[in-house]
Order: structure tokens, then sequence, then C-alpha cells
């Protein structure tokens, strides 16, 4: 697609769906609904597809690139996409209130940590892949015109994680009714909502497009020192998976392995249980984590393994080290799915925010052709 290429819209329209009654001193008020844009072209390819933003963001980061350039919403519609775009429940145009909402994360990403996790990590990451990083539009530095755009963007984030999936699920729910067949593309933080959807529509969600998901299983990885102290409770000895640059966390992050609120397994949880980790026993090669699966024998996710998958993940992100994590997390679970790396068909150097860096036309137009074979 060309960025000066017409696309004819026949219908373009904002809706909210989703939200409860919240009751506050004896007043009633709405609580997580979900803001919705919507954009239909005038010759459509029969399909749709929902697009869910990452922590920090709002929908906006699908619409245009941090240098001004048309973003992956045009990309999908050019190609007859019938799209809509989400802000997640208290965040951006949904709206937020402390007392509906609750405590809030300041702007989770800071000027440093831009600047090491998404835009100059060839010279500020600490992961083996991130000197791989050539595709971020600018230099990646505070000052330049790109990253101020970047970080303009940031907005807060709901404190409580389970509470913004539970919303969610509501809200997914509402939007998927309404709109029917669909596929779902997820970012980063929004990137679990994936498995949410698909779990609570497991007929309607044709696809689903995992953009590197918030991962991996359980245990939140940074980039540091070293730190396995969960280890010392399992039969491995604290330095069995030691690597020099990675650190995890001492308790679980994630509860239900790849989400914050829970799942669809069979045998089903019940009321208070809680799935086991255990660190998966197969080496990985130097560049890569040691991730967590569920102690066998594991549950299986069901209604995922109804839905055509794709996790995808980009060659220099803090990504890279662990994204395997998740799809060997989901295969224990029974499903069925692609893990793709961007450099294996020749798509190299990009990060994280790969929707907003200088090849981004040809990352969308990989992920049309996936689904051009797996939109169910």
């Amino acid at each position: 697609m060309s960025q000066n290429s017409d696309i004819v819209l026949k219908d373009h329209k904002i809706f909210f769906v989703g939200g409860t009654d919240f009751k506050i001193n004896n007043k009633v008020f709405k609580r997580g609904q979900m803001y919705v844009e919507s954009f239909k072209p005038k010759h459509t390819n029969g399909k749709k597809i929902i697009l869910i933003h990452g922590g920090g963001q709002s929908g906006a980061g699908f619409i245009s690139t941090a240098d001004g350039r048309r973003g992956w919403l045009h990309d999908f519609l050019d190609k007859g996409y019938e799209v809509y775009i989400v802000d997640q429940p208290g965040r951006a145009r949904s709206g937020y209130s402390e007392n509906l909402y609750g405590k809030y994360l300041e702007r989770e990403t800071n000027l440093d940590d831009a600047e090491r996790r998404f835009t100059a990590m060839s010279t500020k990451g600490n992961w083996p892949q991130a000197k791989t990083h050539t595709q971020w539009p600018s230099n990646g530095l505070r000052g330049d015109q790109v990253f101020e755009q970047y970080m303009a963007s940031q907005v807060n984030t709901m404190a409580d994680r389970i509470d913004i999936e539970e919303m969610s699920k509501i809200a997914l729910s509402d939007l998927i009714d309404q709109i029917g067949d669909t596929a779902v593309l997820g970012h980063s933080q929004g990137g679990p909502f994936c498995w949410l959807a698909a779990d609570v529509r497991p007929k309607q969600v044709k696809a689903c497009v995992a953009v590197e998901p918030n991962g991996p299983p359980f245990f939140n990885v940074s980039y540091g020192g070293i730190q396995h102290s969960h280890l010392d409770k399992q039969t491995f000895k604290k330095n069995d998976f030691d690597k020099d640059w990675y650190q995890t966390s001492s308790e679980p992050d994630r509860p239900n392995g790849i989400t914050y609120s829970a799942l669809t397994y069979d045998p089903p949880l019940k009321q208070g249980e809680k799935l086991i980790p255990e660190i998966d026993t197969q080496t990985t090669p130097d560049n890569l984590v040691q991730c967590f699966l569920q102690k066998e024998p594991a549950r299986k996710l069901v209604n995922l393994s109804k839905t055509k998958i794709l996790i995808l993940t980009a060659e220099s992100s803090y990504h890279a080290p662990y994204d395997h994590g998740t799809s060997n997390f989901l295969k224990q679970a029974g499903v069925n799915h692609d893990f793709i790396r961007l450099e294996d068909h020749k798509i190299k150097g990009n990060g994280h925010m790969m929707m907003h860096e200088k090849n981004s036309n040809e990352v969308s137009n990989f992920i049309m052709n996936w689904l051009d074979k797996n939109y169910g």
C-alpha cells in the first residue's frame, strides 16, 4: 500500500461497549465501558479485526506512527478489512475516575525506560538481541522529534491488572456479540486480550494475532542482575538456570499463567485454586530466557484450541528472549498455534513498537498474509 493511496470509507462511527453499574455513596455510576472506533471501507473483503493496544498506550497508536505516517489501521482498511480500534476500559477515551477504577500507575514508561526498551535499544538495551535494532525512524533518543511524539502518546494505566482484564472480558464479549465473527489483534499488555476474547467467544473469534503478548508465563522478566529465589522452593539448585543478563520476579505475576484473570481450563480450577508453575527443564540457547510451564498434568485451554492463533515476535525486541515461553505454555495446554519470529521471514531489525517503525507496513502485510490463510 502506498502512503498516498486513497482509502474510501463507507462508514465511520464511535460507540461504547461493556460496563457495569457501580455504586458510590448511594449513587450508581457506569464502570468498565470501552471506547470503540469503527472504520468500514467502501470495498470490503468480508473480514473484521479488533485492534487492542498495549500498556501506556491508546488506540491512537494504530492510527498514526510517531513519525507521522499512516498506521496499521490504514493498512488493514486498504486490504478491505472492517477495523475496530478500542481504548481499554479505564484508559484514554474510555475515561477514568479514581473512585471508579482505583489506583493508577503513573505513566508506565519514563524516558530512560523508553530509550532502553523501545526506541534506542541497540545502544541502551542489555539483552542479546538488542544490538540488532535498526528500524526505529530516528535516533530514538530524548530531544528527537519522533521520540518526543512517542512519549507524548503515553497515558496512565490502571494498576489492578485483574480488574482491567475482567472488565475487558465483558466489553469484548459485548463488542463481538454486536459485530459478529472477527479476528482479534492484541499488542503487548493487550496481547493477552486475544486469549480473553477467544475464551469468552470461541465460535466468533476466527483468528488471534498476539503481537509480543505480555509474558512470559507466570513470572515477569527484567534485564539486570540475577534473582531466582522462587527456585529455592523447588527441586532445582538456585543457579541451574541463571544467565548473566536477566532477572525473574520472586513471586508469580500472572497467576493464570498467560493472564492475570481466570481462563477456562479443563479440568477447571476450583474456587481459589491456582495453577502451579514449574520451570521448563528443556535447555534453551544462551540468548533465551528459561521460562515456566504448568506443573504436570497440565490443564487444557479448551476454548483457545478452537481458534487459529499467531504469536509474532520481532528480532530485536526485549520480548525476543522469552516469547517462546508463551508459545510453549499454549502447546502444553493443548493449543495448536503458529509462533513466528519476523527475522525468520527476512523482516529484520524490529523492536517491540513495530507498528511505529520504518517498515511498519511490511509487518502489517505479513500479518495480513497470515490472516488470509488462517481467518476461519
